[in-house]
């Protein structure tokens, strides 16, 4: 028990303070902690802001997040304490907003008004990344794949990991990755509703090629068990679904990256017929090296590397996802076949609504332009 009674409290994956826990007991607390919550009782409370200026100067890593009802006006400050994410919290009644200080960022007592207004410093941030990421998109306009992955690396060196499905032009991508930059974390979302030949080309794939820095993203047990206890939700909401097991999972695990290279191509159609190389989404960058391949380059290029392609190719599938929202295609190399019956033709991760989704929410994400690295936690 810490000191004044105060328990920190232990979530699924992180670990909550409060002000009131002593210097040293909070340091023994966190260590090994991959994120640490540090609770605000108002906007006074100045107790957090020690709290995580000391845990820094001792060495911890790891993510701090301010959670309680702070103000925008405060995100300068929390950020030069060393906090990585504060979490606003909504106040319902006009009179705790008056007496709590839980206002809407123009200071005006309505409980209705959003709080996700970045402040001026995170708005420069944002600019000064998309600028940056539009000027690379310059340099690499028409580029080849491996010219693109190359400015990547040299720009987002051991900020960059590749996000990859193991579907149906997965190969290609890990293939560029194990030649140019083999150490580049693998993400691969384990939605609990992939195909099982997916899980066994995963395995062959990344042996055949020789990569061992493989990530495996679940969705929380307690959430799945919450929100989805029968795993059908993709029968009535397909969005909510993509959300639960790819884009919350992805999110949690994605606070050490700035950018993310995809197997996304212009040839896919729809609102990836304008893809740039490198392209800056308001959260992240993404490295698309392979934007400008035609099908029958990415076509040449399996056939030259001999690689190995996922069996359910065999059986008409051109592209390859869930289980739920796949189906055989008719055009090889199409995205045809993918959310059949749904009004939607993009995976909840590159899903353009989803950055303002998490706006909404009310987490702001401090965007560095030089960003501290945080010691990241390798997920089985």
């Amino acid at each position: 028990m810490a000191s004044n009674g105060v328990i920190p409290i232990k979530k699924a994956d992180c670990l909550e303070l409060t002000g009131d826990i002593s210097p040293v007991e909070a340091e023994q607390a966190v260590r090994g902690v991959p994120r640490v919550n540090i609770r605000f009782s108002g906007f006074k409370d100045g107790r957090g802001f020690s709290l995580a200026a000391l845990l820094r100067r001792a060495g911890y890593k790891g993510e701090l997040r301010a959670v309680g009802p702070l103000l925008h006006d405060q995100v300068d400050d929390l950020k030069r304490m060393g906090f990585d994410t504060v979490e606003i919290e909504r106040r319902d009644s006009p009179a705790r907003i008056r007496n709590t200080g839980g206002m809407n960022s123009i200071y005006q007592p309505d409980p209705g008004a959003p709080l996700n207004r970045a402040s001026a410093m995170h708005q420069r941030a944002v600019t000064i990344r998309k600028a940056r990421a539009e000027t690379l998109a310059a340099q690499t306009e028409g580029a080849s794949p491996e010219e693109i992955l190359r400015v990547a690396t040299a720009e987002y060196g051991g900020r960059i990991a590749m996000l990859s499905s193991f579907g149906a032009e997965a190969a290609l991508g890990l293939a560029l990755v194990a030649d140019i930059a083999p150490d580049t974390p693998i993400l691969f979302m384990d939605t609990g509703q992939h195909f099982p030949q997916t899980l066994t080309y995963r395995n062959r794939l990344m042996e055949h090629l020789g990569l061992t820095n493989l990530r495996t993203l679940k969705p929380a047990a307690d959430q799945v068990e919450a929100e989805d206890p029968g795993g059908d939700l993709y029968l009535t909401d397909g969005l909510a679904c993509c959300d639960l097991r790819k884009v919350r999972p992805l999110a949690a695990a994605l606070d050490s990256y700035d950018a993310l290279i995809t197997g996304r191509k212009r040839y896919h159609g729809g609102e990836r017929g304008q893809l740039a190389a490198i392209g800056f989404d308001g959260e992240r960058v993404k490295i698309n090296p392979f934007a400008f391949l035609s099908r029958e380059a990415v076509a040449e290029r399996y056939k030259a590397l001999d690689l190995p392609r996922h069996p359910l190719i065999e059986n008409g599938y051109a592209s390859i996802g869930c289980w739920p929202c796949t189906a055989p295609a008719m055009e090889p190399g199409s995205r045809e076949g993918r959310w059949t019956g749904q009004d939607r033709k993009e995976c909840g991760i590159f899903d353009p609504a989803r950055a303002r989704r998490a706006k909404r929410a009310g987490a702001i994400r401090l965007i560095q332009t030089e960003p501290r690295r945080l010691g990241a936690e390798r997920i089985a």
